[in-house]
């Protein structure tokens, strides 16, 4: 195998897989981002991810006989996808609604959210089966899984959705989060 068939067969589409997977991740995060209003950084990962799928595109072009690049350029899609879900996951950008339905009494969950340090509001509803407490609650995502501990050990039953929330102003958040203009931002290193 010459030198320039090693690279189009076996180099090449490990530089395409790789740079799929920067350009891919990136894309990712950038639409989540997008998403949640964090509009001073997306156009900045937007760039580098234009930047490196042409990069990839061009490699690809000047070698269009090499079908391992093509696979690499389609497994590094895979790849990049799940690898820019889950950086979103640890991020745990964002901030959301909890909605709980009890169909007892909501005095112990709402004490532990309040002693949490989460703000919660609590309405007397009509359900299906007869008088419901409805119970919100506005999280930052990192706390949701403290939240639905508190949940699930005060009310094991309970039923519960978390929504994104866009926006959320002039209310009680846990120590350490910041409000600057009436809206809600990321908690203060401790």
């Amino acid at each position: 195998m010459s030198p320039v068939d090693w690279y189009a067969w076996v180099v090449l589409p490990i530089i395409v897989f790789f740079a799929r997977i920067a350009d891919v991740t990136l894309g990712t995060i950038r639409i989540i981002f997008v998403s949640r209003g964090q509009r001073n950084v997306a156009p900045l990962l937007g760039f580098c991810e234009v930047f490196i799928w042409i990069v990839a595109i061009g490699q690809i072009v000047q070698h269009l006989s090499s079908l391992t690049s093509f696979i690499g350029y389609a497994a590094g899609f895979a790849v990049g996808n799940y690898v820019g879900m889950s950086i979103e996951d640890r991020l745990a950008i964002g901030t959301l609604v909890v909605r709980i339905i009890l169909q007892r009494d909501a005095t112990l969950l709402t004490e532990r959210l309040h002693e949490a340090g989460f703000g919660v509001t609590s309405l007397d509803a009509m359900g299906s089966t007869g008088p419901v407490k409805l119970i919100y609650t506005i999280v930052k995502r990192r706390d949701l899984g403290q939240v639905s501990q508190l949940i699930h050990s005060t009310n094991p039953r309970a039923f519960f959705s978390v929504e994104e929330v866009r926006s959320a102003e002039m209310g009680i958040f846990p120590a350490g989060a910041q409000v600057r203009n009436g809206q809600v931002h990321g908690r203060k290193s401790k």
